[in-house]
């Protein structure tokens, strides 16, 4: 089964045939479909199975002419709301499957972040009606199978402005150095070895995550996971409408990227509130926002 069933609240299922019996069952129902007619005559169809608002399964397969659907693949999916970056997107395609990939040269969070499109369907309908196929932003969205919650880092209002104008600043400089002004690519890197400096004398006598307050890392060999430390900003419950489990959905602010985490309320190790972080490895979805 896939990894991030259990996300979004389907961890009783175990088996396979278990599953097999669960999709079938969302593909008679039907909810939600796309088709595509591809240029071998065959006709591609996507089936959105919502389990709660915004959370679901993806079904991608073949109908035949008789009209009988023929899975190929599944994924879970969460939706969010927010359009969490608005910076250039690549988008390449996969190489075991038409399934696709984008890739945002995000400055905020320091690294280019790759995500897997979930709306991909539509992408492909834009591009054989020859539509605009340049998304103006992305909303992204991750699913983890475990994490837990950790205490905020205590700031005085003076301190929290402070790092707001120092992020800004960054922001400004990793922009101009993108473009190679060398100026700006000394000033980082006095900073980052100033920032070296700080961390190295801090850790002898602190706990790493009074230090560190978000990040955003790469996490083992699959491009698109991550492992990242979060403020909650808000906090919202969804019933799987099938299994009844309860899953967290927890809007993020991490290194001033927000987006939204899901995560089964039986994987998450302690009491999330507002103002407090999140912990824990993600897998990185995105919706492409494109124009109408």
């Amino acid at each position: 089964m896939h990894k991030f069933m259990r996300t979004v609240g389907f961890s009783m299922y175990q088996k396979k045939q278990d599953i097999d019996r669960l999709l079938r069952r969302m593909a008679r129902e039907r909810a939600d479909a796309a088709c595509l007619d591809e240029k071998d005559g065959t006709r591609l169809c996507e089936i959105r199975a919502e389990v709660a608002p915004g959370m679901g399964i993806v079904l991608v397969g073949h109908i035949s002419p008789r009209g009988t659907f023929s899975r190929e693949y599944y994924f879970p999916y969460v939706l969010s709301s927010d359009t969490s970056s608005q910076a250039d997107c690549s988008i390449q395609r996969h190489t075991e499957r038409e399934t696709y990939a984008g890739l945002l040269d995000e400055y905020r969070v320091g690294i280019s972040l790759i995500f897997y499109i979930e709306n991909s369907m539509e992408y492909r309908l834009r591009r054989q009606n020859r539509l605009p196929l340049v998304p103006k932003g992305a909303c992204l969205t991750g699913l983890a199978v475990q994490g837990k919650i950790l205490l905020p880092v205590r700031k005085t209002p003076k301190q929290l402005e402070a790092s707001r104008l120092a992020a800004t600043k960054r922001g400004s400089l990793l922009e101009a150095a993108k473009h190679g002004d060398e100026d700006a690519i000394e000033t980082l890197t006095i900073e980052d070895i100033d920032t070296y400096t700080m961390v190295s004398r801090r850790i002898l006598h602190e706990d790493m995550y009074s230090i560190i307050e978000t990040c955003f890392m790469p996490c083992g060999i699959e491009c698109d996971q991550y492992s990242v430390i979060g403020n909650i900003l808000d906090i919202e419950v969804k019933q799987n409408r099938i299994t009844e489990e309860d899953v967290y959905c927890l809007r993020l602010d991490c290194n001033d990227v927000i987006f939204t985490v899901a995560i089964n309320k039986k994987d998450l190790l302690g009491e999330p509130k507002v103002g407090r972080r999140f912990k824990g490895q993600i897998w990185m979805q995105g919706t492409l926002q494109f124009d109408a």
